[in-house]
């Protein structure tokens, strides 16, 4: 519930910004038994060396077989930064309307979506047969796909992209970040860091609400 009529939005990232130190899929690749080559693969990626393209194909194919209805209870165990429930209840309190904005698998925006009460999420999609994935991408999603679909969802809220705000941590946010009027570099990188409105290092993510409440205050 919004304490009135949403007057901006605030797309937040889930790899390294809501998992603090680690990715949603590394921590699934555990399961799934290729949890070192990932995580070597999303290092490249964040040095730039791989496209989100390849780190989503070699992911997937290591999800063949498995059954949907198993992730969710490895999702129990996924480390999260404190804090989370609060601010999406304080960004409703205040107007913002709190989306997810990650480049994690759709069950991982379901998932949190669900748990901590989020408006939308949007991210890349496994392909599942009979219940099953096939070890294939449904729809890629890299850095750019992700500014589009939150600017997409803030039209069909009715906000202009300058009443929005983004709090993520590393490459895969830069697009977003200089396409809204506030974005917060939370426990990020040096190129986040840089591309941001302001920097927050905190280990609660409570520790965005003074920058959030700038974007709340301009958008009354």
């Amino acid at each position: 519930m919004f304490s009135s009529d949403p007057t901006g939005a605030v797309f937040f990232d889930v790899d390294g910004t809501l998992v603090p130190g680690t990715s949603s899929s590394v921590h699934l690749a555990g399961f799934l038994g290729h949890r070192e080559e990932l995580a070597e693969a999303e290092d490249a990626y964040a040095a730039g060396d791989l496209d989100n393209r390849q780190v989503s194909e070699l992911d997937a194919a290591g999800w063949a077989g498995v059954h949907e209805d198993q992730v969710s209870g490895w999702l129990d165990g996924l480390p999260l930064v404190p804090g989370i429930a609060e601010t999406v209840a304080w960004c409703r309190h205040n107007g913002l309307v709190p989306v997810l904005a990650p480049l994690a698998w759709s069950p991982v925006g379901s998932y949190l979506t669900d748990r901590f009460g989020f408006h939308a999420f949007s991210g890349p999609e496994l392909e599942t047969f009979g219940g099953r994935f096939t070890g294939r991408v449904a729809r890629h999603f890299d850095e750019y796909g992700k500014r589009d679909v939150a600017l997409a969802q803030a039209r069909e809220l009715g906000l202009p992209p300058r009443s929005c705000g983004a709090v993520g941590d590393s490459r895969s946010d830069l697009p977003l970040f200089a396409s809204v009027g506030l974005s917060v570099a939370f426990n990020a990188s040096a190129g986040a860091r840089g591309a941001a409105t302001v920097a927050v290092d905190d280990d609660d993510l409570r520790g965005v609400l003074p920058a959030l409440s700038r974007l709340a205050t301009a958008t009354r």
